[in-house]
């Protein structure tokens, strides 16, 4: 078979599903080397700081893993920003969304929020609540959101850091985005 023969989901096979998922399973397999190039992409963008975005990237991987955390963490540090191309406004989520199937909820979670944490470091000399984050504090993990951007996320536009390269990471990228997903509805607290 060389594509579905259907026009409409609901007119769809077994075999034609079958068929489509053996495809999806190759095409995943390349994840890891897609989110390389769209790492690669965040060279150019966002100037006015004396690093790349790419570089922030860089630097807060790179402290992650020099501060011995795990693949999982050391991978959502390189990451975190990569949705700033294509959601400016909502990166955090964009990238939390990425990493969902194949990592745990508390990372995930300190993903998707890091954005408003964030503004703790820049909201009050833009105008902004630099407190919103406060409508997390009842949750278990604001520490660890804290602690994400405290020491992988604010600090990490030092034109004299030595950054590892993105080719250090590929193993680690690898190692996380071809396992297997875990889909299906997840709690959160």
């Amino acid at each position: 078979m060389k594509s579905i023969s259907f026009t409409r989901m609901q007119d769809g096979t077994s075999a034609e599903y079958e068929f489509l998922d053996g495809l999806e399973i190759q095409y995943a397999k390349g994840l890891p080397a897609r989110i390389e190039a769209a790492l690669e992409k965040l060279e150019e963008s966002l100037s006015g700081y004396q690093i790349s975005r790419l570089e922030h990237s860089l630097q807060s991987a790179t402290r992650a893993h020099r501060d011995a955390r795990s693949v999982d963490y050391v991978v959502a540090a390189l990451i975190h920003d990569i949705g700033d191309e294509l959601a400016p406004y909502s990166h955090s989520e964009l990238a939390a969304s990425i990493l969902r199937p194949y990592v745990d909820e508390k990372l995930y979670w300190i993903i998707k929020t890091h954005g408003v944490f964030q503004m703790y470091y820049y909201g009050e000399q833009m105008g902004l609540d630099k407190n919103t984050r406060e409508r997390y504090r009842d949750n278990p993990w604001f520490d660890e959101a804290v602690e994400f951007c405290e020491r992988y996320d604010e600090n990490c536009f030092d034109p004299a850091y030595q950054s590892e390269p993105l080719t250090f990471f590929r193993p680690m990228l690898q190692e996380v985005f071809t396992r297997d997903p875990a889909f299906g509805e997840r709690a959160a607290p």
